[in-house]
C-alpha cells in the first residue's frame, strides 16, 4: 500500500504538475484579476524551476559531495539499482543513471572491495518480468567478475527495500561492515538515511552528478527545458527524505 500511495503521490508534487494546474487554473478562470494571478504564477514558477544558475544553487547544497574512502579495503561495495531497465521486447538496457554501474564496478576491479552487491527488483508500478539485478549480474559476468563475487538482491521496488533486502543477504554472507554505498549524487542524502535506519553502517561513494560546471555566464540564466525534470527528480527526493525522517 505504501509502495502505490509513494507512486501516486509523486504526480501531485512534482513543480510540472503545479506550473501546468496554475495554467490551466489561469485559462478557465472567469474573474480577470484571478486569472492573471494564476497566469502569472505559473510564469513565475516556470521561470524559477527552468533556471540553471538557481539549480546548481540548491545541487550544491543538496547533493552529498565525494569524500576519500577511509578504509583501504571493504567487504562489500552496494551499488543501488535504477540505472537499468527493459526495453519494449524485454531486453534490459542502461540509462542516464549507468554512471552507479561503471563505479561499482571500479570499486571491484580496483580492489576496494572484495564483493558487489546490485540491489535492484522491479520499481514500476505496473511491473513485468523484469528484475533488474538478475539483468545486471549478466553484465558484471561479461566483465569477468567472479560469480562467487557478486551478490544480487532482486526484490525490492525503492530504497526502504534496498537497504532491508540488503541487509539480509550481507548478514547471510557474513560480510562484515561498513561498506561502500553507490548511487547518484542526487539519492545519497535520502538513501543514507535509509541505510542508517536500517542499521546498515555505510560509506558513501556518489557519483552521476547532476550539476553544472560551476562556471559564471549568461547561460546560466537562460531558461532550460532540461532543468524541469532535473527539479522533478530532485522534488522525490526530498520528500522521500522528509518521509523517511518521519516513519
Amino acid at each position: 500500500m505504501f509502495f502505490l500511495f509513494s507512486k501516486l503521490l509523486l504526480i501531485f508534487i512534482l513543480p510540472l504538475t503545479w506550473i501546468l494546474t496554475f495554467l490551466i487554473a489561469g485559462l478557465i478562470a472567469k474573474r480577470l484579476k484571478l486569472k492573471q494571478r494564476f497566469l502569472i504564477t505559473s510564469a513565475v514558477l516556470l521561470v524559477i524551476f527552468s533556471n540553471p544558475f538557481l539549480f546548481d544553487q540548491f545541487v550544491n547544497v543538496w547533493d552529498i559531495q565525494p569524500v576519500p574512502l577511509k578504509n583501504n579495503h571493504y567487504s562489500c561495495v552496494i551499488v543501488l539499482g535504477g540505472f537499468s531497465s527493459d526495453d519494449a521486447k524485454g531486453n534490459g538496457m542502461f540509462n542516464g543513471a549507468s554512471d552507479r554501474f561503471i563505479q561499482g564496478v571500479k570499486l571491484f576491479i580496483t580492489s576496494k572491495a572484495s564483493h558487489i552487491l546490485i540491489s535492484g527488483g522491479n520499481g514500476n508500478l505496473l511491473a513485468d518480468n523484469f528484475r533488474e539485478g538478475d539483468w545486471v549480474k549478466t553484465q558484471l559476468l561479461q566483465f569477468k567478475i567472479p560469480d562467487s563475487c557478486i551478490l544480487i538482491e532482486n526484490k525490492s521496488r525503492n530504497t526502504i527495500e534496498n537497504a532491508a533486502f540488503s541487509k539480509i543477504l550481507l548478514q547471510k554472507n557474513h560480510l562484515q561492515s561498513p561498506y561502500i554505498l553507490v548511487t547518484s549524487a542526487f539519492h545519497m542524502r535520502r538513501s543514507l538515511g535509509i541505510f542508517k535506519k536500517a542499521g546498515i553502517d555505510v560509506a558513501p561513494y556518489p557519483c552521476n552528478y547532476m550539476k553544472g560546471n560551476g562556471g559564471f555566464s549568461l547561460a546560466e540564466f537562460v531558461p532550460d527545458a532540461s532543468i524541469l525534470g532535473n527539479w522533478n527528480i530532485y522534488t522525490k527526493e526530498m520528500v522521500g527524505t522528509l518521509v523517511n525522517y518521519c516513519r
